[in-house]
């Protein structure tokens, strides 16, 4: 198989990651006799030393003409935020990705791996075993609603919107059942229905679309008795399907679970099943170039990549479980250094899991 990806490789730590995940992906694609092109992209702060802008047309041309985006993250420092560069890259670069190509399914998959259970701040009889899937809307709610500020008798208020239509949440929640029939068919909505009348619109849409999927069981949890439940018991959940806002801070509050961000990948795909693929966490400027970033996170990322764009299960497979190798043979980067083990830099690492990838 021929396939075309294009490269973002984004600020601070994502180019050291990116190779890493170009490492593992040439492995599968040595050892499944695959061909994987790469086309270089810029956005974010790269893109504004290159075009002075975060994201050129030629980047999006880039990405129309590839099989699938690989993306590391975007950002700068927090003490450049306001500057030229920095300011303006989230809505400019990352929200203008999901838009550019409507990315509305974003799936968050959080996974507490044995080897470093012990990373947790949970005991491991809560944690171990814990396997969800956050499915997050991408495209809609209050990042993309009409905000505004006005200025009376001297005092400023300003406003952001959560808004969604009936169209918006359906097409996500039968994504979300679809994929809860490939996993242990239990899908949870997680909204605020008590206080938001547009959780109230999630959940009649859930009630209307739910009888086309019997085979799959589904409840609901506002979202504040969600985040608790995800600490007290995180083995109860299979799916976890909500909208832009909550989706994001439960899934960071999902990390801590795996011990890490560092640890988590993610898929943003849209209709046709075109997808962007990084991890979940940030640029991290001040580790940029010493070697400290865990690369497993853009790794995994490349993993769903081949599930999910290519339909590639094997090797998929075969990544996911060198990634386990490496950590059950005790290699830690920085992030996870506390569950006990060696101290490698980033490079190392993803060479223990490229020869994982060409042993197994």
């Amino acid at each position: 198989m021929h396939c075309t990806i294009a490269l973002l490789r984004g600020d601070g730590i994502g180019p050291e990651i990116s190779d890493e995940a170009l490492r593992a992906l040439h492995a599968a694609g040595q050892r499944f006799k695959h061909e994987f092109q790469f086309v270089e992209a810029y956005a974010g702060g790269e893109a504004w030393d290159r075009y002075g802008e975060h994201l050129p047309a030629v980047t999006l041309d880039a990405c129309r003409n590839a099989d699938a985006i690989l993306k590391g993250p975007f950002g700068g420092p927090l003490a450049e935020l306001h500057s030229p560069k920095w300011s303006g890259v989230e809505t400019t670069a990352i929200l203008g990705l999901r838009r550019a190509f409507d990315l509305f399914m974003n799936l968050r998959p959080v996974v507490v791996y044995p080897e470093v259970v012990a990373l947790s701040p949970l005991r491991p009889e809560i944690v171990e075993g814990a396997d969800m899937l956050i499915v997050r809307e991408l495209t809609g709610g209050i990042y993309f609603g009409e905000r505004g500020e006005r200025v009376v008798d001297g005092v400023r208020t300003v406003w952001d919107t959560e808004s969604y239509s009936e169209r918006e949440i359906a097409r996500i929640t039968h994504g979300a059942f679809r994929i809860a029939r490939g996993r242990r068919r239990h899908l949870t909505l997680v909204a605020k229905s008590n206080i938001l009348d547009s959780s109230v619109l999630w959940r009649d849409v859930l009630a209307r679309i739910a009888p086309e999927y019997p085979d799959v069981t589904h409840d609901y949890l506002h979202v504040d008795n969600a985040s608790m439940q995800i600490i007290a018991n995180p083995r109860q959940f299979d799916v976890l399907l909500t909208n832009n806002i909550f989706g994001d801070i439960l899934s960071d509050e999902a990390s801590v679970l795996a011990g890490s961000l560092g640890m988590l990948g993610s898929a943003s795909l849209n209709a046709e099943g075109f997808g962007m693929y990084e991890p979940i966490h940030g640029s991290a400027p001040d580790i940029a170039g010493q070697g400290k970033a865990n690369p497993i996170a853009m790794i995994l990322s490349a993993a769903m990549m081949l599930r999910l764009s290519f339909r590639l299960e094997a090797e998929a497979a075969a990544v996911e479980s060198a990634v386990r190798y490496a950590l059950a043979g005790g290699l830690r980067t920085a992030d996870i250094a506390a569950a006990g083990g060696e101290l490698v830099s980033t490079q190392r690492m993803g060479e223990a899991i490229e020869r994982a990838i060409l042993a197994s």
